[in-house]
């Protein structure tokens, strides 16, 4: 999947010599078009609403979910009942690459979420309750990860906790993805990393039911310098804007 991260590569080669034979073929658009190959419209995973996101923002409105994961949902008593994109605004500011802030907001969303009663729903229809090995917490920065680990396992919670990298291609009922920087400035790596938009499609297309994003309200006020930059703050206002927002 060329929306998708692709695997690390070493080596110095030509401007444009390391664009796959997809890519290349592709050029501008998203996906191919219709002429050109097949293009896989079905999505096994995603509930209707994280699907709508990840079909307008990467796949040109042309990914669907398939019947049977519209009953994909959490149910019982917590603020992220339902399905679909919720946001966490957490306002924090100077930090880079780690924020505490975040990760003391990560404790208090999964406390909300491993209450008694609280249950997911498998596209089989199916109830299970939700337990810590539901859930995927991703960051961007190794020190986030590091962070967030340190943080509950002193809580006793064994959890999944990585990079967008390590976790592509799995999945799971609820992705936390903590995005860490207070703000474009603050991002070391800048928004190219940060707010790539395959980055963004890896950590949201994770989850069965739920993603939850905790975020600085200023990582959305990029000043953009260029087209590019323009396109990588979309995805991220997008996220804002679909998201339902829950104070925690």
């Amino acid at each position: 999947d060329p929306r998708q991260l692709q695997q690390p590569q070493r080596g110095a080669h030509p401007e444009g010599a390391d664009v796959s034979a997809l890519d290349h073929l592709l050029g501008e658009h998203a996906t191919i078009a219709p002429g050109q190959g097949l293009f896989l419209a079905e999505t096994w995973r995603l509930p209707p609403k994280l699907c709508a996101f990840t079909s307008e923002l990467f796949y040109e409105d042309r990914l669907v979910s398939r019947r049977e994961c519209q009953i994909q949902a959490l149910t019982g008593p917590t603020p992220f009942a339902g399905a679909g994109l919720f946001l966490v605004p957490v306002p924090h500011a100077g930090n880079t690459s780690a924020a505490p802030e975040e990760v003391a907001a990560a404790e208090r969303v999964v406390a909300a979420l491993l209450v008694p009663g609280v249950a997911w729903t498998d596209r089989q229809g199916a109830s299970h309750p939700l337990t810590p090995a539901d859930l995927l917490l991703i960051a961007p920065y190794n020190a986030q990860v590091a962070a967030l680990t340190r943080a509950f396992r002193a809580a006793g919670r064994e959890l999944a906790v990585g990079t967008v990298d390590r976790f592509q291609g799995q999945e799971r009922p609820v992705v936390l993805y903590s995005l860490t920087s207070s703000s474009a400035l603050d991002a070391p790596r800048g928004l190219a990393f940060l707010l790539d938009l395959h980055r963004l499609n890896v950590a949201t297309s994770r989850a069965q039911c739920v993603v939850i994003v905790l975020a600085s309200p200023a990582l959305f006020e990029a000043e953009c310098r260029t087209p590019a930059e323009m396109r990588l703050a979309n995805g991220a206002c997008r996220l804002r804007e679909l998201g339902v927002r829950v104070e925690v």
